[in-house]
């Protein structure tokens, strides 16, 4: 019994190690057709912020109880995302803010979709200068076929059409 409890607890212990050293970031760029807006979603393990924060900006930075913490690090992703027609034209997203929820602080942003646009041009470098296994997903959706792109430390701008 004793060795049966040893196995589960390390197994845990293992399971939570993995987690903490994913690594990744999903983001959702939703076109939302009923209030005319470009919606962006950004997930982050909280985990993973919260490290972040300590090592880009304070040491002493709590991502769980300060409001400025929060925003400091939202404002920080919005920095690192960005999007563009296909032919270049910046997309001017606006910073909504963060929130903290269960083991993800989310960071939300938008922008007036634009007409005409046939496709977009998108970077997404968030926490890679820290840590270069970083991987950030970007889910584009609300155009068609749910379409996906992944950003390494290795990736620059890419680009989808609808």
């Amino acid at each position: 019994m004793r060795r049966l409890l040893a196995l589960l607890l390390m197994a845990g212990v293992c399971g939570q190690l993995a987690a903490h050293e994913m690594k990744t970031a999903l983001t959702k760029v939703l076109f939302n057709q009923r209030s005319g807006n470009i919606e962006v979603m950004h997930r982050f393990y909280v985990h993973d912020a919260e490290h972040g924060v300590k090592q880009l900006f304070d040491e002493g930075a709590d991502l769980l109880n300060s409001e400025q913490t929060q925003h400091t690090f939202s404002r920080y992703v919005s920095e690192h995302f960005a999007l563009t027609s296909l032919s270049g034209d910046a997309i001017n997203l606006t910073l909504i803010g963060g929130q903290l929820e269960g083991r993800f602080f989310w960071v939300y942003q938008e922008a007036a979709m634009p007409t005409g646009l046939d496709g977009l041009r998108i970077k997404h470098n968030a926490l890679q200068a820290l840590w270069p296994a970083q991987v950030n997903t970007v889910n584009v959706e609300g155009r068609g076929e749910v379409k996906s792109l992944s950003f390494d430390n290795k990736t620059g701008w890419q680009q989808l059409s609808f």
